[in-house]
Parts: structure tokens; C-alpha cells; sequence
């Protein structure tokens, strides 16, 4: 019989999300950037946390290594192999397997917002971190906008209904972003309503189909026509490539 899974994002800090997957028993957390809202979940629900995937270096993210490692010595922490607190080092290609959970992620490399980012991907959900946001992408730290198009087309093949697990509640902030590039996109509009009204009621608008995000996010929608002109006309010249129109998406969005 499958494992019915649950997975959920618990706030943490401002705007961070750290997501859980569990089965009423145990657990895998991805992104433990905070290691007290975690724990509090955990003990609430009395889950037995297996592992800790990261998926870059930013402290945000794996700030609360430490403290949980300090709890649960023998924890597995998945990751680059450059975040120090990582004790199972994986890369793209590797497949991440607990049994109690029925659980296979597939580990996919996505620089861009880092050098070493990772996403892990399975149970029809996409751990991205910072790599892609909801109708937004991560800032580009140390990549190169060629790499984080790359990383993004990744994505893009996938199924229409993955469940897209970022770890920052940015929606409506990049809606309003892409509404200046795709002023008439009506599935847009229709977004930017009723993600503002689950904000109103302090709920997460996470996670987001990546159908939807295939269709209102620009940084996916880079061949485009409609998005290609809008990233063409806040450059002041012809864009020749979709790597070029992300590219400009990325500056214009840097300035917004």
C-alpha cells in the first residue's frame, strides 16, 4: 500500500518556508533555515525526523543545521558538499530514497541563484529553494543568467500539476512584477485576486501548480512573444534569445 504523504511549508522567519514531508510518523525537512518552528512541529505532531535536505548555502536556509544536529546527532543532512553542516553530499543525477515514507527524490543541479543550488524533485512536488519562486525566479548571487535559464528549462518539462515548494512567500510582490510585463495576461489578473485574498486570511500561497506558473510566470514564458517585447523595450534593443530575455527579465525585476 503507498504512503499517503503530507507535505506542508511552516513559516519561518519573514517570509521563509521550511517544507515538510511526513506521514503522521516520520519526516523529511527540506531547507531548516530555522531550527525552532521546526521542532515545534515535530514534537506537536510527535514525528520522528529521518533527514534534512538543503538546497544552497544562504543562512537562511541552513541556519538551524546546527541546533538540529545538536538534538538529533546521527541526523543525515543532504547537500553540496561546500555547506559544512551537510553529511550526505549529493548532486544532480542522485536519487534520495527513504523507505519509511515510500519517498524518492530525484536531485537535480540548478545554478544560477547559487553556484551549487539543488532542487530536489518527486512525490509530484519540486523542492526548488530560491532557483524559482512563485511568478518569480531567485536573484542570480553567483550564476550566470545563461545557467539559471538552463535551470529553469528543467522545470519546465516537467508535469503541469508537479507541485511547485519554493521557500519564499514573494507572490504577490512578483505579481505585480510580471503584470508590468504581461499587463493583459488574464490568468495574471486572475492570480494577482485570488493569491491576495488567501494573503488576506494569513495563508500560504504556496505550493502553485507549475501549470499556473507556466502560464503567469515570466521567467518561464522567456520565448513568449508578448514577453520577449516587454524585455526588448526595457532593454532599448531587439532581444535575440530567450537567454537574453531572461536576462533583461532578471535586471528589470533587480530594479523593481
Amino acid at each position: 500500500m503507498a504512503v499517503m504523504l503530507t507535505i506542508i511549508p511552516i513559516p519561518a522567519f519573514e517570509d521563509n518556508y521550511i517544507w515538510l514531508l511526513h506521514d503522521g510518523r516520520h519526516a523529511v525537512a527540506v531547507d531548516a533555515g530555522d531550527a525552532e518552528p521546526l521542532l515545534d512541529y515535530l514534537d506537536e505532531h510527535g514525528l520522528r525526523l529521518l533527514a534534512v535536505l538543503d538546497t544552497h548555502h544562504h543562512q537562511d536556509h541552513i541556519a538551524g543545521n546546527d541546533d538540529l544536529l545538536a538534538r538529533f546527532p546521527a541526523l543525515p543532512i543532504y547537500g553540496s558538499r561546500h555547506i559544512a553542516t551537510v553529511n550526505r553530499p549529493v548532486g544532480g543525477g542522485d536519487i534520495v530514497s527513504f523507505a519509511e515514507l515510500d519517498l524518492h527524490l530525484q536531485v537535480l543541479d540548478t545554478p544560477g541563484h547559487t553556484a551549487d543550488h539543488l532542487t530536489y524533485y518527486g512525490a509530484n512536488s519540486l523542492f526548488c529553494g530560491d532557483a524559482l519562486f512563485t511568478c518569480g525566479c531567485g536573484k542570480l548571487f553567483e550564476g550566470t543568467p545563461a545557467q539559471a535559464y538552463a535551470s529553469l528549462q528543467k522545470f519546465a518539462v516537467l508535469a503541469d500539476e508537479t507541485q511547485v515548494c519554493c521557500a519564499h512567500e514573494y507572490t504577490l510582490e512578483n505579481i505585480r512584477f510580471a503584470r508590468l510585463v504581461e499587463p493583459d495576461n488574464a490568468l495574471l489578473a486572475e492570480r494577482e485576486i485570488r493569491d491576495t485574498q488567501t494573503r488576506a486570511r494569513n495563508l500560504p500561497t504556496l505550493p502553485a501548480t507549475l501549470a499556473l506558473e507556466k502560464s503567469t510566470n515570466p521567467f518561464l514564458c522567456c520565448d513568449d512573444p508578448s514577453v520577449a517585447a516587454a524585455a526588448s523595450r526595457y532593454a532599448g534593443h531587439p532581444l535575440n534569445s530567450p537567454v537574453e530575455v531572461f536576462a533583461a527579465l532578471r535586471t528589470w525585476r533587480n530594479t523593481f
